[in-house]
């Protein structure tokens, strides 16, 4: 049993009352259209289960950073025709987010209608989470459901001063997500592997202080793997390397091999003296025979396939960041390589495979595979922050209010 309430825990029947529900409406825009609707498509059976079982729902989301002041570029107005398309309903737009406005509009409504609240963070009292202006948006609810994991690590009045106030529920999306993460490191099937690449170590201290205690295998790649290779005295030439970062990767490494968990770093690299697509230097190297004057852009293809080997031996897999410049062919390789060998493991039911971050779903995608890992997360800071074994203020409040 999870330790939070589902829509599951609410009775069947939700005629007459009212569901303020908290969702990510923070969409890309151009020309006054969404270009990726991919996070209304995530809460979109939330919203048509509440409204089947004849709930008036009232959702909340903030839009672009108009910091506690009302900017109407930033109006969710902007947003109500593409989330009016994705679930095929029609919503009324609340230009207010309490008081009599949102009254009479409750009026109108009728069972199973929706409607969409301004902009929560036009508000100062959002932000700062403040008890009295998460009060006066609760008293036009019955109970509060949450559905944007993405904005869980925020404090803010509508992620988790809500949660607090009214009944409070894990949507569809969020209840997925928290399921997810759970299988991947909360109390997963062992032996367990952590990707984490990027192009910084500096980014992504936390989380590999964080995994180095939670997994067995923690395979390292992009341009913060030069720092750790760096740091077991490899010359990696002008790679992106953070040179002042060594002594805190070689704890890193001698924190993992207290803890029994093996660090993976590439022995042969695909090398080249410019980063473009396709250039005429590019070849694979051995780590240790990097010239001055290259670039190390992408792990090489015989520690792809060992590090494939690794993850047929795990049950587990948490990935964040590519192993390469991805975007750039031909340092795509051991990136859509990889992801391949995990998702074919993940279809034949051997892996459990949980990814997250921006740059990761979009190297997913270009493998082709997005669809097939068990879970993968659009789940920006809120993702890293829970790699990082933080505590989200927006799960933390649900589990409270058991």
């Amino acid at each position: 049993m999870p330790d939070f309430k589902t829509l599951d825990d609410l009775p069947e029947d939700l005629s007459g009352k009212v569901a303020l529900v908290r969702v990510d409406l923070n969409l890309p825009m151009k020309d006054g259209s969404a270009t990726d609707v991919t996070r209304v498509e995530a809460v979109k059976p939330t919203i048509l289960e509440l409204c089947d079982r004849g709930a008036k729902v009232l959702l909340l989301a903030h839009f672009g950073r108009p910091k506690g002041q009302r900017n109407s570029t930033m109006s969710t107005s902007y947003v109500q025709g593409d989330v009016a398309d994705v679930l095929g309903k029609e919503l009324m737009f609340i230009s207010e987010v309490a008081g009599p406005t949102v009254e009479q509009s409750l009026g109108i409504l009728r069972n199973g209608d929706i409607g969409l609240l301004e902009n929560t963070r036009f508000w100062p009292g959002e932000e700062a989470n403040d008890p009295e202006f998460a009060k006066s948006i609760a008293a036009h609810g019955d109970f509060y459901v949450s559905d944007a994991f993405s904005a869980a690590h925020r404090a803010h009045a509508s992620t988790e001063g809500l949660a607090h106030l009214l009944p409070a529920f894990a949507g569809r999306a969020m209840e997925a997500e928290l399921k997810a993460l759970d299988a991947a490191l909360g109390n997963p099937e062992t032996p367990v592997a952590a990707v984490v690449g990027g192009a910084k170590v500096s980014t992504k201290l936390d989380v590999l202080e964080n995994l180095v205690g939670k997994v067995q295998h923690l395979i390292i790649g992009g341009g913060m793997a030069n720092t750790f290779l760096a740091a077991r005295g490899a010359d990696v030439g002008k790679s992106l390397c953070e040179h002042d970062l060594v002594d805190k990767a070689n704890a890193i490494m001698d924190e993992a091999d207290h803890a029994g968990c093996t660090v993976h770093l590439p022995y042969d690299v695909v090398v080249a003296t410019e980063f473009a697509a396709n250039p005429p230097s590019v070849r694979t190297s051995n780590v240790h025979e990097v010239a001055a004057d290259e670039m190390i852009l992408d792990i090489g293809p015989l520690a792809t396939e060992a590090l494939a080997d690794v993850l047929k031996t795990c049950k587990t897999l948490v990935w964040n960041g590519p192993l390469g410049a991805f975007e750039t062919e031909p340092f795509d390789q051991a990136t859509v390589s990889l992801a391949r060998t995990a998702a074919a493991l993940t279809k034949e039911g051997s892996l459990v495979s949980v990814a997250g971050g921006g740059d990761t779903v979009a190297a997913l995608n270009v493998a082709g595979v997005a669809d097939d890992f068990s879970y993968v997360s659009t789940a920006g800071g809120a993702f890293l922050e829970w790699m990082e074994g933080k505590t989200l203020p927006g799960v933390a409040a649900l589990k409270a209010s058991q």
